[in-house]
C-alpha cells in the first residue's frame, strides 16, 4: 500500500495548528509536505468537507483549522480522508464454485471492519494538539 492520503492530512492539520492565527495557502503547505499544490488544494476541499477546516479565496486567502486542535481527533482526520480498508482491498472476483470463494470476501468484511475500528479506537483519544505538541 502506498497511500499517503492520511499522512498528508494529518500533515496539513498540523501546521494549520501551529499557526492558528494564520490563512496558510495551499502553495506554502505544498512546500512543506513537498508536494504539488494541487495534491494539498485536494485534501484541503475533504478536510473542509469534514467540517476540520475553513478555507477563504483571495489575495488574503487560505485555510485555517475550524476549531481548536484539542477538540479535533486525529481518529477524524483518519475518517475523513479513509478511501481504502487498512489492509487492503479483497479479491474481486473469487471463484463461487469454491468453497472458500464463495464466502471469502463476506469474512474479510468482517476482518476489515474489525480492523478498521481498532485503527478508529486507537486514534480516537490523541487530539491534534497532543499531536502537534511534539513539533517545537
Amino acid at each position: 500500500m502506498n497511500n499517503t492520503r492520511f499522512a498528508t492530512a494529518v500533515h496539513i492539520m498540523t501546521l494549520l495548528a501551529k499557526s492558528p492565527q494564520e490563512w496558510l495557502t495551499s502553495d506554502w503547505i505544498a512546500g512543506s509536505i513537498n508536494v504539488n499544490p494541487v495534491i494539498i488544494r485536494k485534501e484541503i476541499s475533504v478536510l473542509r468537507e469534514a467540517g476540520l477546516i475553513i478555507s477563504r479565496q483571495g489575495k488574503e486567502g487560505g485555510t485555517q483549522l475550524s476549531k481548536n486542535a484539542e477538540t479535533i481527533t486525529i481518529s477524524e482526520i483518519y475518517r475523513a480522508v479513509k478511501n481504502t480498508e487498512v489492509l487492503g482491498k479483497k479479491n474481486q472476483n473469487p471463484n463461487p464454485a469454491c468453497g472458500v470463494g464463495k464466502e471469502i470476501n463476506n469474512h474479510l468484511n468482517t476482518l476489515f471492519a474489525e480492523t478498521d475500528q481498532l485503527v478508529v479506537n486507537f486514534l480516537g483519544d490523541k487530539s491534534l494538539q497532543e499531536f502537534t505538541d511534539q513539533f517545537e
